[in-house]
């Protein structure tokens, strides 16, 4: 699975959401296994004072006026003497008493009665008034009237944080998400994205957004088949699927069994061995309905076909189809244990994809009680636990792995990725260069093993040595030159090493050539030209990824990033307001 897909983030972790990464220009870092590299000049840092604070007070006065504080006491005289702008302050500066009391039905007259005494040319104060009767109705949960308020601050002083946040958080109440994340994205832009408050509520009004869209769209979606190069490398993680081995002999007319190098000719009227002759042949799109026949039939191969048809489910993205196949496979307990086996890792895989990570450890575990000796198993379950941050179990995982097939090249590289990723967040200079001994050793015994380069790769960027990574990528291509994905890498590799942006969108357009089903190329292309400004680009480039998407949830993250380049292009174009571009 590792080998198969772009990598997929832990589960916890300090990395900043990737909507943001995508808005920020800095150094590239390293997000999880396999490493996404995006771009993000500084993390989120808990700020003191009002930065992480509930905005929740009313503003005082924005122009100063002498004396002010007294207002409430003095005579109808003193009061008739002074400006309509000083009586203004001062019935807003009342409102500010009976606000701090709680008493906000007293705070919203003496605001309203500021609105109606403020010169209607003295804007910036006139909208503080608003701003902070906005603040009275948001204590009294009256969110229809902040966000006219609000608007009427913002219509005055467009670029007025108070204002637009309070109006976002309004926003979110009444379930108006679009301009809640046009609002929030403001405020994050205005602050250069260093108030934690206001980027959380970005992060969780474009994950439910993210969500709502894809939880539509995925059910009615077309179902597409990956390409053969994907295909082939997520079978190439298995070494004990029997679904995934050549026609055996047996299985052979008599007179194909001397055709070395030919595909079997299948003449029998079993759908799986025609499925398995497809296979051979990487007509892929005919596989399903073969093993269907199988199973219809109910055929010698019933179980082979139900595993092999659940396969290609999960791989066109269907794990509604794939889950009843997979749980036929798991509880058939005279099948070959080596079906069940791989039935319940594949099913494991599904869950952590779906977010759950006790029923996938639970498939994994399981795995492993029915069939000791299967590497696949200790295999996957690494993978698993990397994701879930317990490394130290991942490590013992890919060790177990390693006994029972000590040529494993993948379980290897893995390995040492799993050691480099823990030295490094535990701050050990020492083990760090221990990891680092092992990729070396990982690529001198198994020299043909790309993802050992991949790996070894993505941590010597990480350590800044991008003359070596880049050495690395050019073996990947070397030994795999369809593999879209390092062309991806390599390219961001010559975003941070030498800033050279023409050479890394070619490298990315390169892989893009090479296979374009790449969803991880395409959402790579959309978060570079967010970057550079251009919003349109990059949102026909996520959507372009969103049709690719192999995931409900991959498809909402993806839906995510292009929300908030939609939200900026609004942003734009109401306030003028652009983070800085590349």
């Amino acid at each position: 699975m590792m080998a198969a897909s772009k990598p997929v983030e832990p589960q916890s972790g300090s990395s900043l959401p990737r909507w943001q990464l995508a808005l920020l220009i800095g150094t590239p870092i390293v997000l999880g296994v396999g490493a996404v590299y995006l771009w993000n000049r500084s993390k989120t840092k808990d700020s003191p004072g009002k930065r992480n604070g509930e905005r929740t007070t009313p503003e005082g006065s924005a122009s100063p006026v002498q004396g002010q504080d007294g207002a409430a006491n003095r005579t109808s005289r003193e009061l008739q003497d002074m400006s309509p702008l000083d009586r203004a302050q001062g019935a807003k500066n009342k409102g500010n008493k009976y606000f701090k009391a709680g008493k906000y039905e007293q705070a919203i007259q003496c605001y309203t009665e500021a609105i109606g005494l403020c010169p209607r040319d003295n804007q910036t104060d006139l909208s503080t008034f608003y701003q902070n009767r906005a603040a009275a109705y948001e204590q009294q949960m009256m969110w229809t009237e902040v966000v006219q308020d609000c608007t009427q601050a913002v219509e005055m002083n467009p670029r007025y944080i108070k204002a637009l946040f309070r109006r976002a958080k309004a926003l979110e109440r009444l379930d108006n998400k679009k301009e809640c994340l046009e609002d929030v994205t403001a405020v994050c832009i205005l602050e250069a994205f260093q108030n934690q408050q206001s980027m959380l509520l970005a992060d969780k009004v474009l994950k439910l957004l993210g969500k709502e869209k894809a939880k539509d769209k995925y059910k009615n979606r077309d179902p597409l088949m990956p390409s053969p190069q994907f295909i082939k490398s997520y079978f190439s993680s298995f070494t004990d699927d029997i679904i995934s081995q050549p026609l055996q002999k047996g299985e052979k007319k008599d007179e194909d069994k001397d055709n070395e190098g030919e595909a079997a000719e299948v003449t029998e009227s079993s759908g799986y061995l025609k499925a398995k002759q497809y296979m051979e042949e990487e007509n892929y799109d005919k596989i399903i309905s073969e093993c269907t026949k199988e199973v219809e039939s109910g055929g010698r191969y019933t179980a082979e076909a139900l595993l092999l048809r659940a396969t290609f489910y999960l791989l066109i993205g269907n794990a509604t189809g794939a889950q009843p196949d997979l749980d036929r496979v798991i509880n058939m307990e005279d099948a070959n244990i080596k079906l069940r086996a791989n039935a319940l890792i594949k099913r494991g895989s599904m869950y952590m994809q779906q977010q759950q990570p006790m029923m996938s450890t639970q498939d994994f575990n399981m795995a492993a009680e029915i069939d000791t000796r299967n590497a696949d198993v200790y295999h996957h379950r690494g993978q698993l636990k990397i994701l879930l941050d317990q490394v130290e179990e991942a490590v013992g995982d890919f060790d177990e792995c390693i006994l029972l097939r000590p040529d494993s090249a993948l379980a290897q590289a893995q390995k040492c990725f799993a050691l480099y990723r823990q030295a490094y967040t535990g701050n050990s200079q020492s083990q760090v260069q221990t990891a680092m001994d092992g990729f070396e050793d990982v690529i001198r015994r198994f020299p043909k093993c790309a993802e050992g380069y991949a790996l070894y790769a993505q941590a010597l960027t990480d350590q800044q040595q991008f003359g070596k990574a880049d050495q690395m990528y050019n073996k990947c291509i070397d030994l795999e030159p369809d593999n879209a994905t390092t062309y991806v890498h390599k390219g961001l590799l010559q975003l941070q090493w030498k800033q050279d942006l023409d050479l890394g969108l070619d490298l990315i357009s390169k892989a893009i050539e090479i296979d374009n089903k790449c969803d991880f190329a395409y959402e790579t292309m959309g978060t570079i030209e967010v970057q550079r400004g251009n919003l349109d680009k990059a949102i026909d480039m996520f959507n372009k990824a969103i049709n690719l998407a192999k995931s409900e949830m991959e498809m909402a993250h993806l839906y995510s990033l292009c929300d908030a380049a939609y939200a900026q292009t609004e942003v734009a174009r109401k306030y003028g307001l652009k983070p800085p571009t590349l």
